[in-house]
């Protein structure tokens, strides 16, 4: 198994991710790893930390894009820690996922320009998991990957959705929900209307609309939607836990009562703090592109980079492309609505 990732996306590089890196490999051993980005300070700090380059390898290059540059003209830079990754994940059939902490929309970009799609697939799609108040997961697809969608797009990764979560999660028939102003069928807009008419004709386990407030509910295990709207949701809902999680900090530290109640609700806070922790899922897959490409977190450390990395594996070894290869090879979705 072998994983390229870039050591310089994210707000600590390459630290963070260095350390993650080796603790990847400390856990599986048959991973490498090779990590693109300046080899001076990676080196730097491999020595530094006395740290064993033990099935890692390091190959240079001296740039890194920003995050406020122009997707398409960064990922086509000559030296970018990105760019180097994908262009080792294109050429390299032995590499079998790319991850990457850094610029969204160069990521995209990369897998658009330099990776494909699979055969059938109209738009890849961003899809993470996210916690629910049951202790369960939801998978929500897309987040951020296509602004802009037609109803196929949606009914495509309705399927690749379903497939994914049951894959991954081991659940034969996922509850698969579209995001809309409403459960109802007549509810939402023109995009969702259509959607709606294609999707409950899908070899799929199709529960019908989902609104916002239920998507972390646990009632579904997939919420389909379009890029823009999905990426909203997604920031309002780690806003939101952001948000809670604060004002229960703020509440504890208000008083010396507050305090010593806290002590006897320690475990419980600890509980809710780890249910409601986005990062340990490590990051978004880039679902229906040819090659697995993982999006994780701009604020990532090592303990999500190890979750991204097991994800990764997880997905190569259930091979999670060739079924979409196959499943898309005989879809046959009917657009007449």
């Amino acid at each position: 198994m072998k994983i390229v990732i870039d050591a310089f996306g994210g707000d600590y590089s390459p630290d963070e991710i260095i350390e993650g890196a080796v603790l990847s490999i400390k856990k599986h051993k048959d991973l490498e790893i090779i990590l693109t980005g300046q080899k001076n300070k990676i080196d730097n700090y491999f020595k530094n930390k006395h740290l064993s380059y033990e099935r890692i390898n390091v190959v240079d290059a001296p740039y890194v894009i920003d995050y406020d540059e122009a997707p398409t003209s960064a990922i086509k830079k000559e030296g970018t820690s990105l760019g180097e990754a994908f262009n080792i994940l294109k050429n390299d059939n032995t590499v079998e996922a790319l991850i990457s902490c850094g610029n969204t929309g160069a990521i995209l970009a990369g897998g658009f320009l330099k990776i494909g799609r699979i055969k059938g697939v109209s738009r890849p799609a961003l899809a993470p998991f996210l916690p629910t108040k049951k202790g369960t997961s939801v998978l929500l697809i897309d987040c951020g990957a296509n602004a802009e969608c037609k109803p196929i797009n949606l009914a495509h990764f309705a399927v690749m959705g379903s497939l994914y979560f049951s894959e991954i999660k081991g659940v034969e028939k996922p509850r698969v929900a579209l995001l809309s102003n409403g459960v109802e069928e007549s509810k939402g807009n023109e995009l969702t209307k259509s959607a709606f008419k294609i999707m409950k004709n899908l070899p799929i386990n199709f529960v019908g609309n989902v609104e916002a407030r239920d998507i972390v509910s646990g009632d579904v295990d997939v919420v389909v939607t379009d890029g823009f709207t999905g990426n909203i949701a997604l920031k309002s809902i780690e806003g939101a836990v952001k948000l809670a999680m604060n004002e229960v900090k703020t509440a504890i530290k208000s008083s010396a009562v507050s305090m010593f109640g806290a002590l006897f609700l320690k475990k419980a806070f600890k509980k809710v703090k780890a249910t409601m922790d986005y990062k340990k899922y490590g990051g978004s897959p880039f679902l229906g592109a040819k090659k697995l490409i993982i999006k994780s977190h701009g604020d990532t450390k090592r303990e999500t980079l190890c979750y991204a990395v097991d994800l990764a594996i997880d997905c190569t070894r259930l091979n999670i492309n060739s079924k979409f290869e196959e499943t898309f090879k005989n879809l046959e979705i009917s657009e007449e609505v």
